[in-house]
């Protein structure tokens, strides 16, 4: 009887071992996957902050909350199932949706290029707050509809990342990177959205360095938001090139990535900062590719006839 429980437990401490090994690899696929979609998650943290602009500042936190739990509903209850189920039965449609996924990230940085240029850009309208509460309703389900595209990209390519991990597994992951994910980016958003509260908070303290710290903060959001935006569109012509690149070389078109992967390797070999300048090489040729094929779609869109071409911020 003694040996059977020793048994027993042995058996008990094996499965406990399996199990936390599982649970280990989970959690580093999950990283390498939340890792592969960063330049989404940038985009998404730099578009964000723009949706609670204008408001009272006890009410910014509640409207953040509102997108993160829309923003994780799209990823757990929408897109979660349906990219489990196509991965399962026709796991090259997975492929074809992140390019497709990509071709609209390269649309979206290169559309801001070109307004930023030709200087009819919006974000500087008179905010939702403002013009009461139904524009902020429909602020709020702008930016849950937004996030919805954005919160594709990251779980097609967080997916794309685990495809050779079993169904269970597969999903965990993916569940874990949806919570991750949503957790960090309104996580920072929060930070971000109260930052000037913080910083008037240690203006007016007696102590002269609570003093200047708070107007270093005041002064320093829209600085942080100006360069979100621009590091955020960087990311969108990367991300979404490197995404069309690879997507290309996998369905059978290796010319972009024969040309890319060949630059790599005439760099790699500097002495120190090899690997880097391979890194730099990819990105901006990745770049480069974005913004190409993100200014084609652009100019076939514009020329659409049901595409508003009026000036207001809501029809932009």
């Amino acid at each position: 009887m003694a040996g059977g429980l020793v048994g027993l437990l042995d058996d008990i401490a094996a499965l406990a071992r399996l199990a936390a090994a599982s649970i280990d690899d989970v959690g580093i696929a999950a990283g390498k996957a939340s890792a592969k979609a960063a330049g989404v998650v940038v985009d998404d943290t730099a578009v964000t902050p723009a949706y609670v602009q204008g408001l009272a500042a006890e009410r910014e936190l509640p409207i953040i909350k509102r997108i993160a739990k829309g923003s994780l509903r799209n990823k757990l209850l929408f897109i979660l199932p349906v990219a489990l189920i196509l991965s399962a039965l026709v796991p090259i449609l997975v492929e074809i949706i992140l390019m497709l996924g990509g071709t609209y990230l390269c649309f979206e940085g290169a559309e801001k290029i070109y307004h930023k240029v030709k200087g009819d850009d919006h974000s500087h309208d008179k905010p939702a707050a403002v013009k009461g509460p139904e524009a902020e309703k429909k602020t709020i389900s702008g930016a849950i509809r937004t996030d919805f595209i954005l919160s594709a990209e990251i779980m097609v390519i967080a997916l794309k990342e685990v495809l050779d991990q079993s169904f269970l597994s597969r999903t965990i992951i993916l569940i874990v990177v949806a919570i991750f994910i949503t957790a960090i980016v309104y996580g920072i958003v929060a930070l971000i959205v109260k930052m000037d509260d913080v910083g008037l908070s240690l203006a007016t303290r007696e102590s002269e360095t609570s003093q200047r710290l708070g107007r270093a903060l005041v002064k320093g959001m829209p600085i942080l938001l100006k360069w979100l935006t621009i590091i955020g569109t960087a990311a969108m012509l990367w991300v979404g090139g490197h995404i069309l690149i690879v997507g290309a070389h996998e369905l059978g078109w290796d010319l972009p990535y024969d040309i890319v992967h060949g630059l790599e390797e005439s760099v790699q070999g500097v002495a120190g900062v090899g690997g880097f300048l391979a890194w730099l090489v990819n990105t901006a040729l990745s770049a480069i590719v974005g913004l190409l094929v993100g200014g084609l779609v652009v100019a076939v869109i514009s020329k659409l006839p049901f595409v508003s071409h009026g000036d207001s911020g809501d029809d932009h």
